[in-house]
């Protein structure tokens, strides 16, 4: 009987690990879909809107705007795009005028490390940063931004929206 129970245990572990590894390698842009709208918050002290528009074909665009004392500080284009190996996340930023920060043709690079139903968490290519975007209810999105500390990654909120109706 307990050879039978380690073998269950085994096959469990198994399939739990397969379902796991199937899961991320199956990842699309249907699981970053949730981010679809058009979404405000503050930051800095000021206001932050973000887009998203739906997934089509192999990208979901999207683009934010940081603005204080009624002048934009930052803009910020996301781009995801669907690969072999699942989603990534290209990011660039531009200071007013559109001058952009990163060089020509360098843009932040994230990897997609594992979503679930509103929630997809995404790794820079040096590993230095990860994260999170999590619809916290129908009207509220979050982007978490996590650093390693002590051998864990810790998450803070980095933006808060809200949807805009």
């Amino acid at each position: 009987m307990q050879s039978i129970r380690t073998t269950l245990l085994y096959a469990l572990v198994f399939f739990a690990t397969f379902t796991s590894y199937a899961q991320t390698k199956n990842a699309t842009l249907a699981d970053v879909s949730f981010m679809e709208g058009r979404w405000r918050g503050m930051f800095n002290g000021g206001p932050i809107d973000a887009a998203w528009v739906a997934p089509e074909g192999d990208n979901l665009t999207g683009f934010m705007r940081m603005m204080k004392d009624n002048k934009v500080t930052m803009y910020e284009m996301l781009i995801f795009e669907q690969t072999e190996q699942g989603p990534i996340v290209l990011v660039k930023h531009f200071k007013p005028g559109l001058i952009g920060q990163e060089e020509k043709d360098v843009s932040d690079r994230y990897s997609f490390v594992e979503a679930k139903k509103d929630y997809a968490l995404f790794e820079k290519i040096d590993h230095s940063i990860r994260i999170i975007y999590e619809k916290r209810g129908p009207n509220q999105l979050a982007i978490q931004r996590g650093q390693q500390k002590d051998g864990k990654w810790d998450f803070k909120d980095l933006f808060v929206f809200n949807r805009v109706k």
